[in-house]
């Protein structure tokens, strides 16, 4: 078995896990989600903690019990607590600005960038610099700070663009006569 797998999920107050069929439903205060399980890997519930299990002799079980071991354990953290990317503007005349579900940004193109958020997925820019998307789910909160991202990423000479807070980017010494 896997070291990842072998830690248990202790559930929080107000979470609650179903598992039926091959799917297991995490509900708790932030909204619900729902996971497949791989046919290699089973999950039981004891109390308040969630076990996973390699079922032994099948491929690759080691290595999928892990997986959904911290799968499950994201959707436990996303309902209780939820999830959140930072994202800032760096460059001259660049700015954001969140209207209910769409992100309007002015990224030096000469026209505007709308980004549609997915259902679930919420964002806020506390200044016209700095972007906060949230959301229960790890995967799509990473994956739409990803897209903004892409917009106009950090060009390596003058550090401009849509960088994650955390990012640090390199700066390249420009071309000697």
């Amino acid at each position: 078995m896997s070291r990842v797998a072998k830690n248990p999920i202790s559930l929080p107050a107000g979470v609650d896990v179903a598992i039926a069929a091959g799917e297991v439903t995490v509900k708790g205060p932030l909204g619900a989600l729902k996971q497949r399980l791989h046919p290699s890997v089973t999950v039981e519930r004891e109390g308040s903690v969630v076990a996973v299990k390699a079922i032994a002799g099948a491929v690759n079980a080691n290595a999928m019990s892990g997986t959904v071991r911290a799968l499950l354990n994201n959707m436990v953290v996303g309902v209780s607590k939820g999830f959140e990317r930072k994202l800032n503007l760096v460059g001259v005349g660049y700015r954001a600005q969140a209207q209910g579900d769409k992100l309007n940004l002015t990224l030096g193109f000469s026209h505007p960038v709308v980004h549609q958020m997915p259902a679930g997925v919420k964002v806020e820019t506390p200044t016209q610099t700095e972007i906060v998307i949230k959301g229960v789910d790890k995967q799509q909160v990473g994956q739409v700070a990803a897209e903004v991202r892409a917009y106009r990423a950090p060009e390596p000479y003058k550090g401009k663009g849509v960088r994650y807070a955390d990012e640090v980017v390199s700066l390249k010494e420009t071309k000697k006569k």
